[in-house]
């Protein structure tokens, strides 16, 4: 399953911080928002999406757990796309 993030707006520090964005599965949009957390441990996120959200990857044959596992692994690996003027390097470890 292939999915593109798009970070919208990142609120916090490299230790923790507070991600709010979309993602894309087939041409649909999804907004999407998560925790980051660094060092102690390792980097972590949990993302959250809704429950209408849910509903919608269902009704287009997606388990959203699935499509939650696959957004954080984006969102840790970097494979991500910010708005213009925010560096990763401003919340992430590089």
């Amino acid at each position: 399953m292939d999915i593109s993030v798009h970070i919208n707006n990142v609120k916090g520090s490299q230790m923790a911080a507070k991600i709010t964005g979309t993602f894309t599965i087939s041409d649909h949009a999804f907004k999407f928002s998560a925790i980051a957390f660094g060092r102690i441990g390792g980097h972590n996120i949990g993302a959250k999406i809704s429950k209408t959200t849910e509903k919608e990857l269902k009704k287009l044959g997606h388990d959203p757990n699935e499509v939650i596992d696959i957004l954080q692994k984006n969102l840790i690996s970097g494979n991500i796309t910010l708005p213009e003027g925010l560096d990763k390097e401003s919340f992430a470890d590089t």
